[in-house]
């Protein structure tokens, strides 16, 4: 096969199916994956895919993705806020599991706290970030080193997950929307973070407002899956994130929402910065046991009043 017929067929490959690996690819073409490399390489400098580690994706879009180092940069503040807002949730002696991302990383400095935590992760840096605490246990996976994000993936990471119960998982993700849920732009990363939710009772979403309403290729967490999502307040001229917030309550999702100084949040001393928002519309109510119950504060009897929080944002799952 010429060299224009096996790009070609590559190409298409591609297409069809979103990514695909060198193997595969060398397998089609009936060529040696050094030869499907090189292939791949040229066909990235025309911009018609990108390269990915042991394959190829479609450009940009659905599978684009920052490497670490640019999305160690990006919403620093409202990460910060949603971390502390998150670890706030972890109780004393609690088993729990903690996805790869920027933003999990911060939530494992602020868990390095509590007493008695045992935390199972395939990231590298949520276990550096717990390396040196004195009362926690850290148990990694296995699997292959995926180095844009210090993941562990691959089959290896997902079968030390078989048997697994922990009481939560928290994950962060590409994207959020109330349509598919969270999802990334790595399929290896999303089938270990696949295998994460099913070992966990209660799924915990880590979003800042940028990824709200943003959708990229894989899906990890179906909607349905998600208990609560911590996120920070959008600003007032994002009406996307804004509409997304809302469709995720209306469809059962428990939302805390952390404040920041970029997001224009409050912050008491010795309590994790936090605002209630308020979520207008119609509250959908099931009988006991028949489903999520999403309701405002008043109805739950919390004190309303001047100098109070207006609203409560944390909905909960009955």
């Amino acid at each position: 096969m010429f060299a224009a017929e096996r790009r070609q067929l590559i190409l298409e490959m591609v297409r069809a199916n979103g990514a695909v690996s060198l193997r595969e690819l060398a397998r089609v073409v009936q060529t040696s994956e050094v030869t499907v490399r090189r292939d791949v390489r040229a066909l990235e400098a025309e911009g018609l895919l990108d390269r990915r580690h042991g394959g190829a994706v479609l450009p940009g879009g659905f599978t684009r993705e920052s490497g670490f180092p640019q999305k160690s940069h990006l919403a620093t503040a409202e990460k910060t806020a949603i971390a502390d807002l998150a670890a706030s949730l972890v109780e004393e002696g609690e088993a729990i599991v903690v996805g790869a991302g920027t933003t999990t990383q911060e939530l494992a400095r602020r868990l390095a706290r509590v007493p008695g935590l045992t935390v199972v992760t395939n990231s590298l840096l949520v276990a550096q970030a717990l390396a040196h605490a004195n009362r926690v246990e850290v148990v990694m996976t296995g699997g292959t080193l995926r180095g844009s994000n210090y993941a562990l993936v691959g089959s290896g990471a997902e079968q030390s997950l078989q048997g697994l119960r922990v009481s939560r998982a928290f994950l962060s993700g590409s994207g959020l929307t109330a349509e598919r849920g969270l999802s990334t732009s790595n399929m290896l990363s999303a089938s270990v973070d696949r295998a994460l939710v099913q070992a966990a009772a209660e799924v915990v979403v880590l979003a800042d407002h940028t990824k709200l309403g943003t959708d990229t290729m894989f899906q990890t967490v179906p909607t349905d899956v998600i208990t609560r999502l911590v996120t920070d307040e959008p600003p007032g001229h994002d009406d996307r994130a804004g509409t997304e917030l809302q469709a995720l309550a209306d469809q059962g999702v428990q939302i805390a929402v952390a404040g920041s100084a970029g997001a224009g949040g409050e912050s008491t001393p010795g309590r994790p910065p936090r605002r209630d928002m308020p979520l207008p519309g119609q509250r959908r109510s099931h009988g006991p046991g028949t489903g999520p119950q999403l309701r405002s504060a008043a109805s739950m009897g919390e004190p309303q009043g001047p100098g109070e929080r207006a609203r409560v944002a944390d909905l909960r799952r009955r």
